[in-house]
């Protein structure tokens, strides 16, 4: 693949993780205003509206017999989960530190792939993991308490959102990915309304709010396409290592916004966790790389 694919794919990456972290700038700011299910469901139902737009110009929509399929159900489940949590978390902690902790999530796929999918993990990533889950321990610090609950709902997120990511390697490819993302946004969308009542009851939104409900769940829907755009146009190894720069937007509109200072411990833990990450991604890479040229060698006559 060459430098100009790679160099296209790591821009849709970038533009992922900015459209993914000012969606979550945004939901934190309304956090105040009503409850998680409420921000679900009006977000959802907007998200919903767009890529089921998109999904019918596209000729996209499918059965939703797909649904029964055991893979895509545990995805819906393991999403909706990773939501709930995750906007509990903005709602409780600093923006900087959700996204710090959210990014030990390919440490955790790596995890739930060795223990889980059967995939051979090295000593190496063993300890890359080991050392990448030690840094989110820094970032949180626990108290003689234990965790909080904003601890508790961000790492149930990278959870669920490892899950999520574990059994979409499962679904049928011949199911469309703007499909899938059209049933996803659906499902968030009725296990929000459903949540509203019991999480506190429907609060009247004004005009601002809704506006940053919009302009997040168009952003939210910017993140899903351009992220598969990264994936689908360049080189995985390369590109990957530029999901860290959704740190620098939330360290930045922590900052510029809400006033949030990182401090020093965050900031240590924060660069194990990146750290962690990289190693992982170059030794996922290295041992890549004898397999393709073991299977491109010809045979011997």
């Amino acid at each position: 693949m060459n430098s100009t694919a790679n160099a296209k794919g790591a821009l849709f990456m970038v533009v992922a993780m900015a459209g993914f972290t000012c969606n979550d700038a945004l939901v934190k700011s309304v956090t105040d205003a009503m409850n998680v299910g409420q921000i679900m469901f009006v977000r959802g139902l907007m998200t919903t509206v767009l890529v089921v737009a998109i999904a019918w110009w596209m000729g996209a929509l499918g059965s939703w017999r797909v649904v029964l399929q055991p893979a895509l159900l545990l995805r819906l489940v393991a999403e909706i989960l990773a939501s709930l949590a995750y906007i509990s978390a903005l709602g409780a902690m600093p923006l900087a530190n959700t996204a710090s902790i959210l990014q030990a999530l390919p440490l955790a796929v790596t995890l739930g792939a060795a223990l889980f999918l059967g995939e051979k993990v090295g000593w190496r990533r063993w300890l890359a993991i080991i050392a990448g889950f030690a840094g989110v321990l820094i970032v949180i610090r626990p108290g003689p308490e234990g965790f909080s609950m904003a601890a508790v709902y961000v790492i149930a997120s990278v959870v669920g959102a490892a899950a999520r990511d574990l059994a979409t390697r499962r679904i049928d490819p011949n199911v469309s990915t703007l499909f899938i993302s059209v049933i996803t946004a659906t499902s968030i969308t009725v296990v929000g309304g459903a949540l509203i009542v019991p999480m506190g009851g429907w609060q009247p939104m004004s005009g601002d709010v809704l506006s940053r409900l919009a302009i997040a769940s168009v952003l939210l829907l910017v993140g899903y396409q351009a992220i598969i755009l990264a994936m689908r146009t360049g080189e995985i190894s390369f590109i990957a290592p530029f999901r860290y720069t959704s740190l620098i937007w939330a360290i930045a509109i922590g900052f510029l916004f809400f006033g949030e200072i990182p401090d020093i411990w965050m900031t240590v833990g924060v660069l194990i966790i990146v750290a962690s990450g990289l190693y992982t991604f170059y030794r996922e890479n290295r041992r890549r790389v004898p397999a393709v040229a073991q299977e491109s060698k010809p045979e011997s006559p």
